[in-house]
């Protein structure tokens, strides 16, 4: 009886740190959603030196910053795997969800299938009505 009620709370204990894990006041899914809100801004922004004085501004994500320095190839490689979507004709919300996982795959430091789940919560989130049920 007693493996029994140490196994139970063992799940129980498993189960609420997985819970933490997933919850949206994680500091992982604040710091995705910060880089979204600032990929946004910046989809806006058309002026080279607009775009500069925004990025240097202090509250700007620093993973919206590793992003935009390395958008042209992130773009490149989404039109390679999505052909039948132009990127410029993504909604920009859409856009900044694709670029912010297509980053952390190609980082390799966030596996590929955490990347992809956290764009499909994105997407539900922020994302145009049928963005996410693509996936």
């Amino acid at each position: 009886m007693w493996k029994i009620k140490i196994f139970t709370h063992a799940v129980r204990s498993l189960w609420l740190q997985l819970q933490k894990m997933k919850s949206a006041h994680d500091p992982r899914h604040q710091r995705r959603r910060f880089a979204i809100r600032d990929l946004f801004a910046a989809s806006f922004l058309t002026d080279q030196d607009t775009l500069l004085k925004a990025v240097s501004e202090p509250d700007f994500s620093e993973l919206a910053k590793e992003i935009l320095a390395q958008s042209a190839k992130i773009d490149q490689t989404i039109a390679q795997a999505a052909p039948a979507w132009p990127v410029d004709k993504l909604n920009k919300i859409d856009l900044a969800i694709l670029r912010l996982a297509a980053y952390e795959i190609a980082q390799g430091q966030t596996p590929p299938k955490v990347a992809i789940d956290e764009a499909v919560e994105l997407a539900k989130e922020y994302g145009g009505e049928s963005f996410w049920e693509q996936f």
